[in-house]
């Protein structure tokens, strides 16, 4: 039998090989534009502007790649779309384009140090031992259980270690924010730990509610520690380090507040000018920052020790040592199922007791390194690799796991599928979810329905690879998928999220939404993200955007691999009361195999009417935003219009072998003096005048006019997959047209 000194000798080998690998092979990449060498003493301090929002954590080592060479690099300031770098070598004074590369492997070598710790200390192992081997007999009164929030109170006092199995909509927060309370209350402390902010800060804010209505006011007592907070916890009173200095230390929250905003309003004139007084202005700004901030943590360290409940995520607490050198009476771990397991082991031995909490049937860790010891240890979750989730797959609950078994989240019509296919009808609905979500249900696109497979078979073969992360991408139903988010927005839905299992297809949404909503972003309560990000959110409605179809030969992994059970599971139960499943529904039944959760989901929802098919496009589409819009492929007055109105620049892409009418020919011949005409994928047409032929391949026609207006399901004849109803779509966004070209290898 292995023992717990020869666990922690594996994590720490799959750490080390996951450290290796992400040292190596970088996954996480921003582009960076308009470089400028700021400061050349001792290091080369660069400021760059970026496309989106880059969340590093200063201090952070990074890699710079350009062309051939790479750099190693730390950031001294990252906010919104900008950034600082300091860089090992001089790469110029200017810089076009790089890609800045990084990976949190510092996390996980601090998290090696703490498993280096354990291996001397014999109560930490103990506690490992229980946590793995949770088969001692449950010793809580069962005759005393008054309800589920008592039972896990019960339980978390009389057993060293409690599994919480919360599926979504279940109460899992209600349930643990009351037993922190509750132990709060009895003057233990209690540390509240997951591997999200998101998480923390939403069970934090319920604690802090519930004592609230019980009559206990926040002094301190509770504390979220951390820097990255979201709106759950900032509205709550003295709950963060902040709120606390700005109460306590006027003066060092007014020096910080200052110098951020002078930092904020340079970095702007930065992106527009270059000026070698504001660059020195900016770097002493910088220095001072530093300094306020060394004062602040000080002061975070004293708010810490007076703390009672505290909350912060796993990676902050292996990495601080206010946290990991202090002694608990009870730690709750959230959403277990996504921490590695020997993150959750490491948060088992700062408490005498020991709740873990999750889903085991929502996404388990993310780990890159292929490795057996990565595969067994990273890649999997501690419900598993204790034998707690087993005991379900066998018809039964393991002793000291707990259920939470009534969801009160989903409308009917949408947990009918992920109650009986994935929860096997262990979870059922709470009488109140048909009332509740039946008013969500009324509302357009597709009213009083509360779950629709929207299927785009026939429109053509648009899905691609990204030719930088190599991640799939689907123009044709990015434009379906944004439509729906309006169609939602128009009827009165401030809650809309946009779901994708693929990154490049989430960022291309959520800068078009940010392009054109711009600052109504936010108040227009519009999301859009991978499902690994949605995990432990809601929205009203969901627009799931599956993005695979043809012309990609087989299905993606995320979709029908070993884990997409899962990943689909989490995309589904996001949902309130309308779920939209964007879905080529043919490539579904050509691609992909019966037994597979997205096929069982796709046949699901036809089986129960709940399919809308693309000749009914233009029933659904009925309010048409000025910058997208819909029409039928063959009337031509619009885009010709357009064609003749080109001031500066026509593209044409055509699929190898295709060619153009004569009519088609005859209308880009008349375009305007100046107007250059680029065509894209083959050769040129007998009697076309272009200027310039680049053999690149795409599988489907477009037309890029002005580099602002994008034109696809056009020209009809050179789309060969599309079937009637041929329809266009017509969208003015420079964002969008910039990334087709930026997947032009010709670089236009």
């Amino acid at each position: 039998m292995i023992t717990t000194y020869e666990y922690i000798k594996n994590w720490q080998k799959a750490l080390k090989a996951e450290i290796m690998h992400l040292k190596k092979d970088g996954s996480t990449k921003y582009r960076l534009f308009n470089g400028r060498l700021l400061s050349n003493n001792h290091a080369f301090t660069y400021f760059f502007d970026s496309v989106s929002h880059i969340k590093i954590p200063v201090g952070s080592s990074v890699r710079i790649e350009w062309g051939s060479k790479k750099s190693e690099g730390r950031i001294l300031s990252s906010e919104g779309k900008s950034v600082i770098i300091e860089i090992e070598e001089n790469l110029g004074v200017s810089l076009s384009e790089v890609l800045l590369v990084y990976d949190p492997w510092e996390l996980l070598d601090e998290l090696f140090q703490r498993l280096e710790e354990m291996k001397g200390s014999k109560r930490k192992r103990s506690r490992i031992k229980v946590l793995l081997d949770p088969s001692i007999k449950a010793k809580h009164p069962e005759d005393k259980i008054k309800s589920n929030v008592h039972e896990l109170i019960l339980r978390s006092k009389y057993n060293p270690v409690t599994y919480v199995w919360g599926p979504p909509g279940t109460g899992k927060t209600y349930t643990l924010a009351r037993v922190a309370a509750n132990k709060y209350m009895k003057g233990l402390r209690v540390l509240v730990l997951s591997h999200s902010n998101q998480a923390v800060d939403v069970l934090m804010s319920e604690v802090s509610l519930f004592l609230e209505k019980k009559g206990y006011k926040n002094r301190g007592e509770l504390l979220r520690y951390g820097s990255q907070l979201g709106e759950a916890i900032k509205n709550r009173p003295f709950m963060t380090a902040t709120q606390l200095i700005e109460k306590h230390h006027t003066g060092l929250a007014e020096d910080k507040l200052s110098l951020t905003e002078e930092r904020r309003l340079l970095k702007l004139d930065l992106s527009s000018s270059f000026s070698k007084k504001d660059t020195e202005r900016l770097l002493h700004i910088e220095k001072k920052l530093g300094s306020i901030l060394d004062k602040i943590r000080q002061k975070e360290l004293e708010f810490l020790k007076e703390a009672k409940v505290i909350g912060t995520t796993l990676a902050k607490a292996a990495s601080d040592s206010a946290i990991y050198e202090k002694e608990f009476d009870l730690v709750i771990v959230d959403e277990a199922s996504m921490a590695y397991i020997p993150q959750a082991a490491f948060a088992a031995t700062l408490a005498k007791r020991t709740i873990i909490c999750g889903d085991f049937k929502q996404l388990p860790p993310i780990a890159s390194a292929r490795h057996p010891l990565v595969n067994e240890w990273l890649r999997e979750d501690i419900f598993h690799k204790s034998g707690v989730s087993k005991s379900v797959e066998e018809g039964k609950l393991h002793p000291h796991l707990f259920l939470l078994k009534e969801q009160r989240r989903m409308h009917p019509d949408i947990s009918s599928f992920t109650n009986k296919y994935i929860y096997h009808s262990l979870v059922g609905d709470h009488k109140s979810v048909w009332q509740l979500k039946r008013d969500i249900a009324k509302r357009t696109p597709f009213e009083n329905q509360a779950s629709v497979l929207l299927d785009s078979s026939g429109a053509g073969e648009y899905c691609m690879i990204d030719r930088f992360s190599k991640s799939r991408m689907n123009l044709w139903h990015l434009l379906l998928s944004f439509q729906l988010i309006y169609e939602a927005y128009i009827g009165g839905t401030r809650s809309i999220g946009y779901v994708t299992p693929y990154r490049t297809q989430a960022i291309l949404m959520e800068q078009l939404l940010e392009e054109i909503y711009g600052e109504d972003l936010k108040e227009a309560g519009i999301i859009a993200a991978t499902v690994h990000r949605f995990q432990g959110s809601e929205r009203d409605v969901m627009i799931f955007d599956t993005v695979d179809s043809d012309p990609q030969e087989r299905a993606g992994m995320l979709l029908t691999g070993k884990e997409s059970a899962r990943l689909l599971n989490v995309a589904i139960t996001r949902t309130k009361g309308k779920f939209i499943h964007v879905c080529d529904y043919s490539f579904v039944q050509n691609k992909v195999y019966n037994n597979k959760t997205w096929s069982m989901l796709a046949k699901h929802q036809r089986l129960n009417n709940k399919m809308v098919l693309p000749n009914e496009v233009g029933k659904w589409i009925k309010n048409q935003h000025p910058r997208l819009q819909w029409m039928h492929a063959r009337k031509l007055e619009i885009v010709m219009g357009d064609i003749l109105s080109a001031k500066s620049s026509i593209i044409l892409s055509l699929p190898i072998g295709e060619t153009l009418t004569k009519e088609w020919i005859s209308a880009l011949n008349r375009r305007g003096n100046g107007v250059s005409l680029t065509l894209v994928g083959t050769e040129q047409p007998p009697g076309l005048k272009s200027d310039k032929v680049i053999q690149e391949t795409f599988p489907f026609p477009f037309i890029i006019i002005d580099r602002q207006y994008l034109w696809l399901g056009v020209p009809i004849e050179a789309n060969r997959k599309a079937l009637p109803p041929f329809v266009a779509a017509r969208l003015q966004s420079k964002m969008i047209t910039e990334y087709i070209l930026s997947q032009i290898n010709d670089g236009q």
